[in-house]
């Protein structure tokens, strides 16, 4: 009977002290499984939102540029055009939208509102203006997933001129963008963004123009940010351009190489983005488009490369 207790009592242990390996390592697992998973979902999240917010400030250079806010030729599509009375020697314009964009590939409601002084011509080399999100919501049609923009930011023209102007007199149109917003994810989430974009636009127009992103942000010992804020899982995390982004019109302004880095101290995570793969998460070569981006994550001593869809 000792004996057979004795058996029972070492077989229990060993089973006891396998299932807690078993425990521990599937803890490991999924310790790395939520750091990948949070990781793609912020890389996710930072591309819908730029997206989003390229939407409505291309919009707003094509308003400012055209100078005659009565003329359609060239106002974005399901879209209207409101300039208010001046007051105080500011004049408002607002977009409101409710339609497709022109290439039919996001729905957008809500409005845009500008401030900018009477005097001045965004033509002009330093002209600003205010740029307002009023429940600005824009969805993308291929897989209904959207994005809930409001807040304030600084639109400014650094270089002077206009991007249709491009071969005639500049080589360069370079613009800056900087505010915080509030963004509302498809899930409900709502946290608060801070931008510091600079746009360089080279190339030829109408239909071969190239654009540069670079960030210009610092905030809490990081440099070069474009953007930074609070993520959907309540973590603080920053966003660097560590090699400026490309995007091709004729690739639909997708990003066609770079760097960017994502970081979120609080929880040892990071992933570095880099754009510029195929299908068959191969570099593009030539005049190729892309089709994806590699993320490289990293969390403590664990890190994993994954390939998302742009």
């Amino acid at each position: 009977m000792k004996t057979s207790n004795l058996f029972r009592l070492t077989f229990l242990a060993l089973a006891i002290a396998g299932l807690s390996l078993t425990g521990c390592k599937k803890d490991k697992n999924s310790d790395q499984t939520d750091a990948s998973a949070s990781l793609q979902q912020l890389s996710k999240d930072e591309q819908n939102v730029e997206a989003a917010g390229d939407e409505t400030m291309n919009d707003v250079n094509t308003v400012l540029s055209n100078g005659n806010l009565k003329s359609t030729s060239q106002l974005p599509c399901n879209a209207t055009i409101d300039s208010t009375a001046v007051v105080n020697d500011t004049i408002t314009i607002y977009i409101t939208y409710d339609g497709l964009n022109c290439n039919g590939t996001r729905f957008r409601t809500g409005k845009v509102e500008i401030k900018k002084h009477v005097g001045m011509h965004w033509y002009q080399q330093g002209a600003s203006v205010m740029v307002k999100h009023i429940n600005f919501t824009i969805t993308k049609v291929v897989n209904g997933k959207s994005v809930t923009l409001n807040g304030v930011k600084v639109h400014t023209n650094v270089s002077g001129g206009v991007v249709w102007q491009l071969g005639n007199g500049y080589n360069a149109i370079v613009h800056r963008t900087e505010g915080a917003m509030s963004v509302t994810f498809d899930d409900g989430t709502t946290k608060t963004w801070n931008v510091a974009r600079q746009k360089t636009f080279t190339g030829t127009p109408p239909g071969n123009i190239v654009l540069t992103t670079d960030g210009f942000g610092s905030a809490d010992g990081y440099s070069n940010l474009v953007v930074w804020g609070v993520n959907r899982q309540g973590e603080n995390f920053y966003t660097q351009i560590l090699t400026p982004v490309v995007h091709r019109q004729v690739c639909g302004w997708d990003p066609c190489s770079g760097v960017k880095k994502h970081a979120i101290p609080g929880d040892s995570k990071s992933a570095t983005l880099t754009f510029g793969f195929d299908s068959n998460n191969q570099p593009i070569t030539g005049d190729d488009c892309p089709a994806k981006y590699k993320v490289d994550w990293q969390k403590n001593n664990n890190s994993g490369t994954v390939y998302l869809w742009l």
